[in-house]
Formats: C-alpha cells, structure tokens, sequence
C-alpha cells in the first residue's frame, strides 16, 4: 500500500507519541522537559487537523486513513491523560469517563462494521477532540497565574461535558444500529 501524505502524517503523529510520554514522565531534559514535552503534543495535535485537511483537500480520503486517524487520536490525548493523572495535575475520572466514552463507541463502531455499516464521527465528536487537546495543552502549559489555572478548569469541564454529549449524541444517532446489535 502506497501512504499518501495526510496517511504519513497520522502515522508521524502516532510516531511522536513514545517520544512525548517518555519526555514528559521522565524529566529526561530536565527543566525544559515538560516544554519540550508540549512542543511534541502541539506538533502532533496540529498533524490532525493538517491531515484532515488535506485528506479532504486532495480527495485522499482512504479506509487506512479512516481508521488510523481517530486511533491516533485517542492514543495521543489519552496517554497525555495518563501522564497527566500521573504527575498530578488531572483528576484520574475525569480520564475515566473519557476513556470509557473511547471504549463505548469503539465497540459500537467495530460491530456496526461488521454489519457493513459505517458510523462516521460527528461534529460534536470533533468539538470533543478540539476541547480534550486544547485542555491537554493548557495542563502541560502549567502557568502558575489564577485566570490561567480559571481558563484550564472551564476547558477542561467542556472537554468533559462534549465527551458525555458526544456519546449520547452518537447513540441517539445510532439507536437503530445499536437497537440491531441487541437483537
């Protein structure tokens, strides 16, 4: 199989995710690791969105692609979640429930597709992505200044609130999908 360029860049991002973790938990560079740290997640989180775009620009829209990019996704948000639980500086339910929202429509998506059916991610999927980075990226930042540690609070209660309408919106769209599964 012949990678096109938005296919190189999921798998650069999935690339930079050992990279990412080993810096940040480590302290491998010192002071500047957890800077090094966000440079890597801003990078790889701009990858996705790059991408996208040019997987939609150029009409290199492929099946790899449809799958690996949400996969990468998920591993790069929630393994900065992890480590992010690990140093301190995000509560383990709030990765909970985003983890188990991951998992939920995980399972629905593989069984739907073996009953050939595709469920695409929603715009509040993406809004929940866009929050969940951005609240990554904020935590990772660190700034010790009120309005700032304000600011990472209200966005992470929004990546938390978009994880939770994300799936009840998926359900609600999928119900007969789902209704089909139970059946």
């Amino acid at each position: 199989m012949k990678m096109n360029l938005a296919n190189k860049l999921t798998l650069f991002r999935v690339i930079l995710i050992p990279f990412f973790v080993a810096i940040l938990v480590t302290d491998c560079f010192g002071s500047v690791s957890r800077p090094v740290a966000l440079t890597i997640f801003v990078i790889a989180s701009l990858t996705d969105l790059i991408d996208g775009k040019i997987a939609r620009k150029y009409n290199l829209v492929t099946t790899f692609g449809k799958f690996a990019d949400p996969l990468a996704d998920k591993i790069l948000v929630i393994s900065a979640m992890i480590c992010l639980v690990a140093l301190g500086d995000l509560a383990s339910w709030i990765v909970i429930i985003i983890v188990a929202r991951e998992f939920i429509i995980s399972g629905f998506r593989i069984i739907a597709a073996e009953k050939d059916v595709v469920i695409a991610a929603s715009w509040w999927g993406k809004w929940k992505t866009t929050f969940q980075m951005a609240m990554v990226i904020m935590l990772l930042a660190d700034i010790d200044h009120p309005a700032w540690q304000t600011a990472s609070d209200v966005v992470t209660c929004i990546a938390v609130v978009l994880t939770v309408v994300s799936l009840i919106d998926y359900i609600l769209k999928n119900k007969k999908v789902i209704h089909d599964i139970w059946m």
